[in-house]
Order: C-alpha cells, then structure tokens, then sequence
C-alpha cells in the first residue's frame, strides 16, 4: 500500500512538473491549449492545475468564457498584455502601432486585412485594457500607453508565440 502510493506521488508530481513546464514557455496558456498538449483526462487536467494554483505556483485569470495560466513570475501588467497578444489579429494589431507609433483607423485595417468591425472591436478591447490609447482630433490617433513595456513582453516571451513577425520584431528591437 505505501509502495503504491509513493509511486501515485511520483506521478503526480511528474504530471505537475509538466503542466508548469508549458505554462512557463506559454504563458497565458487556455485551458483547452493546455488539454490538447498534456493529452491529459479533462478531470485529470483540473485537479492538477487546481493543486499548482492552490501551492501558489500559478496564477489563474478566469474570464466570462476562458481561463488563462501564468507563472507567478508574470506581473499583472505582463499578464494584461500577454492575454491580448496570444490572440494573432490582436498581435498583428498591437505590432502595427509598436512600428507606427501613432496610427489611424484606416492603417490598422488596411495592415490587418480584418473587417473594420473586428478591428473596432479590438481596438476597443485594447483600449479598455489601457494597452492602447486614442488622441482625438481631426482624425483618430492609435498609440500603445506604454511602448517600452509591451516591447519588453513581446522580446521576452517571444518563444511563446508561433507568429514569426513577433520574432522579427524582437530580433529589431534586439539590435538596437
């Protein structure tokens, strides 16, 4: 019986090791990334993931229909950004103004090939968000509140992310 359970702890304790190994290289993971990765039992994949937030190694963002995974080392503003940015129409989004600076609704759309509707819809999220800002005047001005820091998170996680204009763009940002 106590064989049994020494080998159970060892399992479980290998199951938890790798769901915070793909946290950590993705952080920001949902639930269902994380399902389809692990191949783990749905159950099985709650109860571990409830242990990690529980012993306080993984910060847990529970949205209306999506529940996001970060490690604790991921500070609330990286977290707010790393949301938006695993999203690619909102990463294309985001990059565009990082290059730009200041841009308006036309170039966003005409950049991101999107349905104005979609990009106003991210743009307001964004906004809400307090990533991006707007100036008014004859024409709407899109910029990012805060540059250096959305640079930051998107060099330091760009393993991350499976979009390769994120690489691009870190390598830039690198050499300079």
């Amino acid at each position: 019986m106590i064989e049994e359970q020494a080998v159970e702890e060892v399992v479980e304790e290998g199951t938890r090791t790798m769901l915070l190994k793909h946290i950590e290289e993705n952080p920001g993971i949902r639930y269902r990334e994380l399902l389809r990765m692990t191949g783990l039992a749905n159950g099985v994949l709650t109860y571990h993931l409830a242990a990690l937030e529980k012993a306080d190694v993984v910060k847990v963002d529970r949205q209306s229909r999506m529940t996001r995974y970060y490690p604790v080392s991921v500070s609330e503003d990286e977290s707010t950004i790393l949301k938006f940015v695993r999203h690619e129409p909102i990463r294309q989004i985001v990059l565009f103004i990082l290059n730009h600076d200041l841009c308006t609704f036309n170039e966003i759309v005409d950049h991101t090939k999107k349905a104005p509707s979609t990009v106003s819809a991210h743009l307001k999220r964004l906004k809400e968000a307090g990533i991006i800002s707007v100036r008014y005047g004859e024409y709407q001005l899109y910029r990012l509140a805060d540059k250096e820091l959305v640079a930051e998170v998107l060099s330091k996680y760009r393993a991350s992310f499976t979009d390769k204009v994120v690489d691009n763009y870190a390598e830039m940002v690198e050499e300079l």
